[in-house]
């Protein structure tokens, strides 16, 4: 087994950050342009308050999705509460004081809030987080009209939800009507106490509300069902028969639910009817039999249209109401459709729906255009500039009189040969000297004196300077001073100049340190053959009878022919290995170089696979051409901003600044700068703001050559598009069609009202239509919605129904007690 390193460990840490970035950067796109009004998406009003009521535990992701969704298209989603009732086990380790307040009804049960999300606990003596108990259902029915606790924490917390509801009647046009949407899992053992949960919150919200009217939304998980299906399909369909019961014409509910905060109970009648107004059953696969991409908790953007169709604020203008007339599209009217959907044995019908929608790829838009920006910019960086090799050099000075200037700073500034003249010497007369070498005459007269005055005076200094230079770093300093002064050459420069390649500046450092290598091979050879010499041979002056001032004669002529030549040999030396210095330096600065321009490369990887990934996850259609399309996009974007402000504009210190100094700071720093500019000079562009017809013409077209006879037109695109949107709104449940005998159907589509597509979808199919066609018009020039209706089923005409019954009865027969007692015999037979 392969255990990933420390560093392998944080580059995959790095990565995640950095997606995860990169994915709010997309939604926080996505939700602005959602959110544009006039300019781009305008959101929705519903016209009455509504609350959506999930029930079990099941369900509960389902808050979030719905909630998320309303609060993305809905204007006035603010005011829209959200209420989560679920089960625990409180009750069971209740002390004697929990159990006492539980038999006078108060405490136990629990609720946590936000403004517009509750959740709130029933106390039921009910387990079934792990296998299921041959009587849960039975008991948690039992239980909860058992506990005190449970009803009256029900009752309070309906209360606050009620008042709190009171509260946003200001975001409503009217408060005289609430609509309640129920949601529950069809396996989800609560929905048992469906009835008692409605009635209650029917009977607290219609002390505030002249009307209440209620929907229920079952939600059917046949994908997921794999470790427990044998008991999830019985108790789901367990369910169904119940559900039966409660919208059956006969259906009459009456119970003690209303509890007082002094313990009164107070009874609750459902006249003869129906449970809920309408009732639809949603899967995770489809009427195809295919799974729906992302299971059924993406039945919540169909919960959703479905609520704002039927509780939509109608401010069509003149010109809505006149492109409606023209269309022949009717608005949604739930009386018609509850009637149209009732069988002809006069029993209530079930529906179900399908939703699609085609809108302009905001996420891979937004990632697509910051990828070829930061590419664009990436390329900016690793532009080489005309520079000829001396300048190269110069920039990091390593130019010849650069060179000089520092090893002239290195030598003592002081003429400290001239002051050796005055070093002590042994009493030698000129004729004892006259036959030696310049070598030999050196020792007669100084000994090791000369040799060491040279040492400690001139030598040792220049090396203690030489070793301060080389742990100093100054070639990277110098590179830096000078990108200061030249912001064009960064990192990227560095590296291909210091790489020894050919043409590069390390190459030109390396030749130059093998010519002086040879100058000082030379010098040492042209000092050793002086030293050689013999005094007698050397153009000295003599004078007759003055011995002394021939001496003194020899000496001058020893410090210049040995000793001068000694110090150009030490300039020569040093001045070798400073440049063995400069390229020791100059390896470590193309190391460090080459890690800063590979984290750039790397985070371009990582822009580019995000964008693809996200382009992916698209529809295939709709997701076409994204990379090609914005890729020439981007590119006119900073060609006419460039013309307009300048080639240096991203460079300004409000936008990207230098980006060399912030590629040293991490890849996370340098992302989050590249997506402000992005947003602030990119993003809010007209030509990204196209209505997503035009806009997904062209992203077909993008490819097509001028004689290229393939080109999309905006009739075959309208078609396509028609197409998709039947093909992906297809209905989500599944029904043996020779068992149905009546199937109505509505369709629906949620447009701009200035949108050709509109137009092209409410006429087509005109003369061969058999269902009911609706426009809903918005302001959403993003995209278009289907939703497609379908009703008149029996629950019996369900496959989901057919392969339910088979657990249903072996269940039964096996022990399992999967209704409350009182229920079991009011159901209908199979």
């Amino acid at each position: 087994m392969n255990v990933p390193s420390n560093m392998q460990q944080k580059e995959n840490g790095m990565q995640h950050v950095l997606k995860r970035e990169l994915q709010k950067y997309a939604a926080r796109y996505a939700t602005e342009q959602e959110r544009q009004g006039s300019q781009g998406d305008g959101r929705s009003s519903i016209h009455y308050p509504a609350l959506f009521l999930f029930v079990g535990d099941l369900v509960k992701p389902a808050v979030s999705a719905v909630h998320d969704i309303n609060q993305l298209k809905w204007d006035n989603e603010d005011g829209v509460v959200y209420v989560h009732i679920g089960t625990d086990d409180a009750s069971v380790n209740m002390d004697k004081s929990d159990q006492e307040k539980a038999r006078s009804g108060y405490g136990a049960a629990s609720s946590h809030e936000n403004a517009q999300v509750t959740y709130h606990r029933l106390p039921l003596s009910t387990r079934h987080a792990q296998r299921p108990s041959k009587t849960l259902r039975k008991d948690v029915h039992r239980s909860f009209h058992e506990s005190a606790a449970a009803l009256f924490g029900l009752n309070r917390m309906m209360r606050q939800v009620s008042n709190r509801i009171a509260e946003y009647g200001r975001l409503y046009s009217s408060f005289d009507r609430i609509y309640v949407t129920v949601i529950t899992r069809a396996d989800d053992p609560l929905n048992v106490l469906l009835p008692e949960i409605t009635k209650l919150a029917e009977t607290i919200l219609a002390q505030s509300f002249k009307s209440v009217q209620t929907d229920l939304h079952v939600l059917v998980s046949e994908m997921e069902q794999v470790d427990s299906f044998g008991y999830a399909s019985a108790a789901g369909l367990a369910f169904l028969r119940e559900l039966d019961y409660m919208q059956s014409l006969d259906y009459k509910f009456s119970g003690n639910l209303l509890v007082t905060e002094d313990g009164i109970s107070i009874p609750v009648n459902h006249p003869v009817a129906p449970l809920f107004d309408l009732v639809y059953v949603l899967s995770d696969k489809n009427e195809r039999g295919t799974g729906v991409p992302g299971g059924w908790i993406e039945n919540a953007e169909i919960i959703c249209h479905i609520c704002l169709l039927k509780n939509r604020k109608q401010e069509e203008s003149h010109e809505d109401r006149a492109a409606i007339a023209s269309t022949g599209a009717n608005s949604y009217n739930n009386t018609s459709f509850k009637n149209n959907i009732r069988t002809t044995s006069d029993q209530h019908g079930y529906a179900s729906a399908g939703f699609a929608e085609v809108r302009r790829p905001n996420k891979p838009i937004a990632l697509t255009v910051l990828y070829h920006l930061y590419r664009y910019l990436l390329a900016r960086m690793q532009q080489e500039p005309d520079w000829s090799i001396k300048d190269k050099m110069s920039f990091f000075g390593l130019d010849v009189s650069s060179v000089e200037r520092k090893v002239e700073g290195l030598l003592p500034s002081e003429d400290l040969v001239s002051g050796m003249s005055g070093i002590m010497t042994h009493s030698r007369s000129f004729a004892e000297l006259k036959p030696l070498s310049l070598r030999e005459a050196e020792r007669a007269l100084y000994g090791e004196g000369a040799e060491a005055y040279f040492r400690e005076n001139v030598v040792r200094p220049v090396q203690e300077r030489v070793r301060e230079r080389s742990s100093s770093g100054s070639l990277r300093r110098q590179a830096e001073q000078s990108h200061m002064e030249h912001p064009e050459v960064g990192y990227f420069q560095w590296v291909a100049w210091s790489d020894g390649e050919p043409g590069s500046v390390r190459e030109a450092l390396l030749a130059l340190i093998r010519d002086k290598s040879t100058q000082l091979e030379s010098a040492r050879a042209l000092l050793e053959q002086r030293q050689q010499e013999r005094v007698e041979d050397q153009p000295i002056k003599r004078a007759l009878f003055r011995d002394k001032q021939n001496v003194r004669n020899l000496i001058d002529c020893l410090l210049e022919r040995v000793y001068e030549p000694k110090v150009d040999l030490l300039r020569l030396e040093n001045e070798l290995h400073l440049l063995r210095i400069y390229d020791t330096e100059m390896e470590e600065l193309h190391r460090y170089s080459r890690q800063v321009t590979a984290s750039l490369e790397a985070l371009e990887r990582t822009l580019r696979g995000a964008a693809e990934d996200s382009i992916a996850a698209a529809d295939e259609y709709i997701g076409q051409n994204v990379m090609e399309y914005y890729g020439r996009v981007t590119e006119e974007l900073i060609t006419d901003l460039e013309a307009r402000r300048g080639r240096d504009v991203w460079f300004e210190d409000r936008y990207m600044g230098d980006m060399n100094q912030l590629a040293t700071e991490g890849s996370e720093r340098l992302l989050a700068r590249v997506m402000e500019v992005c947003r602030a000079l990119l993003l809010s562009a007209e030509p990204l703001r196209l209505p997503f017809e035009e806009e997904l013409l062209q992203r077909a077209n993008v490819t097509i050559t001028y004689r290229d006879r393939d080109v999309l037109t905006r009739d075959d695109l309208f078609r396509r598009l028609y197409r998709t949107l039947e093909d992906q709104a297809v209905v989500r449940i599944r029904v043996f069609d020779y068992t149905q005998e009546h199937r109505y159907e509505e369709k629906y589509f949620f447009g701009d009202h200035h949108s050709a597509f509109m137009d092209y979808a409410a006429h087509a199919e005109e003369t061969s239509r058999i269902y009911k066609l609706g426009v809903v018009y918005e302001e959403r020039s993003s995209g278009v919605e289907k939703l497609n209706l379908m009703g008149g089923f029996h629950l019996e005409d369900l496959m989901v129904y057919r392969n339910g019954k088979v657990y249903y009865d072996s269940y039964t027969e096996n022990g399992y007690e999967l209704h409350p007692a009182d229920l079991a015999e009011k159901l209908s037979p199979l």
